[in-house]
């Protein structure tokens, strides 16, 4: 059998830190540029970063960004509250939680950066979508983008109090879009859309939330449209194997290869550390599972992976396989920075054996 080479993390990681992101408006600050969407577009690749940006604030007080909408017209706004308010729960570093209401400490859009290579990249100074109505109050996050056709649809996770679902967007040149709403109701996220018909129906996966029984799974969905979903079936549990003991979901939107449909997952840990995972699924058939890789792809380990807004994660939702079949798997590590793994479709498919 010849020799693989196995999947590396680029020398350059992290390639885009909070750093080298503009702020979208005075007052804002930068605090992670990660989980990022990828496509390659004509001679470009594309990434569609989450950028989470907190407001500034006094030293004791905490400060919380949303939007406020009134008539169809979002303002920007801060929720500022005293840290020695003992109702102010500040336990986790995503959240703010106050008189029984959850907040996220940062708010999210998403924004574009552009590269020749898939190496360097340049962030652009303004945000590509931002939150547009109430369903998106507290931000936009973890884009997928799958080009059908002429079109590249891009699906993101839309927060507000009412929780998370997920929305739809689709574009022809990553300038103009067209919104086509919630596709997924609250509590959904973590979608990725096939790239194809299958069988005249578009498929996609989810990640509705359990709360009262089982775990958050991976199901999926079947649609003639790309708008309303049925026939909707778990597809995948998480294991007691110490990796994803407490929730699934999935990445990117699967690769086509001969064997069948290509899926990089992620599962988190009871102590939530994030790794990644592959899963084959039948090509004509993708509620089949073929096969489940029994470890991780990725696990954090890397100062930048372990150490950052929140520590111990890999998490990817943008993979770009190429035409020569090596595969750029484009990550976010600790919710703060941009990363990238190389690996080939040959080397993917491998690890479901081991």
């Amino acid at each position: 059998m010849a020799f693989i080479k196995p999947m590396q993390r680029h020398p350059a990681n992290p390639l885009i830190q909070p750093c080298d992101v503009k702020p979208s408006g005075p007052g804002f600050l930068v605090q992670g540029a990660f989980n990022p969407a990828a496509v390659r577009f004509g001679d470009e690749i594309l990434l569609l970063l989450r950028v989470a940006e907190s407001c500034e604030g006094g030293e004791e007080e905490v400060a919380v960004p949303l939007m406020r909408f009134e008539n169809g017209v979002g303002k920007p706004d801060v929720l500022r509250l005293a840290k020695s308010d003992p109702q102010v729960d500040l336990s986790d570093s995503r959240y703010v939680r106050y008189r029984g209401q959850t907040y996220l400490s940062t708010m999210s859009h998403l924004r574009l950066a552009r590269s020749t290579d898939g190496i360097h990249f340049a962030v652009e100074e303004r945000p590509f979508l931002s939150p547009a109505d109430a369903s998106e109050s507290f931000g936009i996050e973890d884009a997928r983008i799958v080009r059908i056709d002429d079109a590249f649809y891009i699906n993101y996770t839309a927060v507000s109090g009412d929780s998370y679902a997920t929305a739809l967007v689709s574009t022809k040149d990553f300038r103009t879009m067209k919104r086509h709403g919630i596709i997924f109701p609250p509590q959904n996220k973590d979608v990725c859309l096939f790239p194809e018909k299958i069988n005249g129906r578009y498929f996609a996966l989810h990640r509705p939330w359990n709360s009262e029984f089982g775990q958050p799974s991976i199901w999926i969905a079947e649609s003639h449209d790309l708008i309303h979903w049925g026939n909707h079936r778990c597809l995948l549990r998480p294991r007691v194997n110490g990796w994803e003991d407490e929730r699934i979901g999935g990445g990117a939107p699967c690769i086509k290869t001969p064997k069948g449909w290509l899926q990089v997952y992620h599962g988190a840990s009871a102590g939530h550390t994030y790794s990644l995972f592959t899963l084959l699924l039948d090509a004509n058939d993708p509620s089949i599972i073929l096969k489940r890789a029994s470890s991780p792809l990725l696990e954090p380990c890397e100062q930048y992976e372990t150490g950052g807004f929140f520590g111990k994660v890999v998490f990817t939702n943008g993979i770009v396989a190429h035409d020569d079949g090596r595969v750029s798997i484009y990550y976010g590590a600790a919710d703060k920075s941009c990363c990238l793994a190389e690996t080939t479709v040959e080397e993917l498919l491998a690890s479901l054996d081991r």
